[in-house]
Parts: C-alpha cells; sequence; structure tokens
C-alpha cells in the first residue's frame, strides 16, 4: 500500500500532491463505509487516539471523534478548559501525562501557530493539526479540496475566491496551499484591513470587489468574521460588511455563470452569507460536513498504519 511522506499531519505545506491524492483516495473508499448500514470498520482496534483541545470546538472535535469511533480506535477526550492547564501545566506536560496512558496519536487544537511541530518533536505519537491558532487547519482544507472535487471533477484549473476574514483564518491558508497544490487558481476577496500583508507573496491575487471575484471563479469560500480573535474594529459596521462582502440570493442569481458556494462554518447567516444563499443548490455545505468524516478517516487511517 502506497503511504504518506509525511508521519503527522502538521499543516498542509508540508505535503506534497501525492499525498493529497492518497488522502482522497483513501477518502473515496471510507465514503462508501459510512454510507453503509453498518458504518463501522474495525481497522483501528488497537490504536488509542487522544483527542486535545485547547480551544473551543464543536464541528471539528466531533467529526474527529465520528472518524475514531468507525475506525474503531479507542479515544481518549481531553478538554483544556477543564484541565491542568488552567493551574499552569504547561503544553508538553499535559500530552506527556495523556502519552503516559498508552496514546498512539494526539489530534490536537491550540491557539497558537506551531503548537503541533513543537509537539511533534517533543512525545511519541502521531500528531494531528486540528487547527493552532491562526495558522493552518489542514483538515478543514483537505475536505474542501475533496468536495470541490467530488461536485466539479478536479481541482486542478479551477478558480476559487476565498472571501472574508482572511487575516485571523487558518482556513484560508491551508486552503491556498492545499489548491495551490492541486492546480487551482486562487484569490482572496474581503476588506484591505482584513487581508494579510504580504499575501500576494503566497501567489494568489487580491480582489476588493466582490461581484468581480463572484464572476471570475467557479468555487466562492465564504468565510465568518472570526471576532473572537480581534483585538480591535477592523471594518465600521457588521452592517456595512455584509453589503461589500457577503452574499445574498440576488447577487447570486445576477451573475454571468452558475457558481458552487462553500463555507467552513459555523455560518454566520445574514452576515457573510443569507440562508437563502446558505440552503441553495449552488451550495455544498452540507456535502462538506459529510466529506469531512471521511477525510479525517482517510487521514487516521495512513497515519496509523506507520506507527511502529
Amino acid at each position: 500500500m502506497s503511504s504518506l511522506s509525511v508521519q503527522h499531519l502538521l499543516g498542509i505545506k508540508y505535503l506534497n500532491e501525492k499525498d493529497i491524492q492518497l488522502i482522497f483516495e483513501t477518502a473515496d473508499h471510507f465514503k462508501e463505509v459510512i454510507n453503509r448500514s453498518i458504518k463501522k470498520v474495525p481497522s483501528l482496534r488497537d490504536i488509542t487516539i487522544a483527542n486535545v483541545f485547547f480551544e473551543n470546538s464543536t464541528r471539528t472535535r466531533l467529526s474527529f471523534e465520528l472518524a475514531e469511533k468507525r475506525l474503531s480506535a479507542d479515544i481518549v477526550n481531553f478538554s483544556a478548559a477543564q484541565s491542568s492547564v488552567k493551574k499552569g501545566e504547561t503544553l508538553i506536560d499535559t500530552v506527556n501525562n495523556i502519552l503516559s496512558m498508552k496514546v498512539d496519536m494526539v489530534v490536537m487544537r491550540h491557539p497558537n501557530p506551531g503548537a503541533g511541530v513543537f509537539l511533534s518533536k517533543h512525545v511519541k505519537a502521531a500528531i494531528i493539526n486540528a487547527g493552532d491558532g491562526a495558522h493552518e487547519h489542514p483538515t478543514q482544507a483537505l475536505l474542501d479540496s475533496y468536495s470541490i472535487r467530488e461536485k466539479l471533477g478536479d481541482v486542478a484549473g479551477k478558480k476559487v475566491v476565498i472571501v472574508g476574514d482572511i487575516l485571523h483564518s487558518r482556513v484560508a491558508l491551508s486552503n491556498i496551499f492545499a489548491l495551490q497544490l492541486q492546480g487551482a487558481e486562487v484569490k482572496v476577496c474581503g476588506p484591505r484591513t482584513l487581508l494579510p500583508k504580504h499575501i500576494e507573496s503566497l501567489g494568489v491575487e487580491v480582489e476588493t470587489n466582490l461581484r468581480k471575484a463572484l464572476n471570475w471563479c467557479d468555487v466562492a469560500n465564504m468565510l465568518r468574521i472570526q471576532n473572537e480573535r480581534m483585538d480591535m474594529s477592523y471594518f465600521p459596521t457588521t452592517r456595512e460588511y455584509t453589503q461589500q462582502f457577503g452574499i445574498n440570493k440576488n447577487l447570486l442569481d445576477s451573475l454571468e455563470k452558475e457558481i458552487v458556494i462553500m463555507h467552513p462554518g459555523p455560518i454566520n447567516r445574514g452576515v457573510e452569507i443569507t440562508s437563502d444563499v446558505a440552503d441553495s443548490r449552488q451550495s455544498i455545505i452540507l456535502n462538506q460536513v459529510e466529506n469531512g468524516v471521511a477525510i479525517r478517516m482517510a487521514v487516521i487511517y495512513l497515519l496509523a498504519s506507520m506507527i511502529k
């Protein structure tokens, strides 16, 4: 069997295109599994996985947990909010305590960029980055690309615009890396205050006019405004943001072609996207959620197969 070129999933920037294709082919297999009447396979019966979340998460955590259960792994759940981290315990101590329980793999979300990389150098376990600060969120980017491939047949040659709060988004960075690796063209669109200063150095174009961006693209990936990461005001009002960078049905229907709408969730309905767009037939938001389980099963399975 083919194997990944990495022993951890720390970020898309550490993967190559073959890795992504292998993950997608494995996810195809698992997608069949989760659509069967018996949704479990005994693949990882001897593997123990710790879900270590230092930040709140509902969808990503549930998706990982479901993927682990579908693979028959044993699971340890750890939430920093109710833990000794509050008492001053360090990241390494926390994880080493979990590893002393003979854990093979750690799925970690952490507010600090690079936390997964740091951990991978200090503990003996496969690490999956479930989001580190405003840095990367690799499984989200993989499931986004996988959803585009499923809807449009291929990612190569497609035009994708990422709209919204690029500055605070780990989803945007991982998506840019993943889409470019697969040969897609990427633009970003949003208020100048929410675009990183040197974003063009990543090989993406900046477009501040939403209608132009939508007329250009095949796929629009709408991001929410991450108020919890903001320490100041980046635009005058939410209403003004919505008028300039939100998608409603009238705008969608007035475009020169039909485009695909995506959103990593959670959706702020009525801000970046209206309900009639989120629930329209052009939206693949619920497909993304379903594909998230298959992609995470694939990543866990492939990394587990390399554990000695």
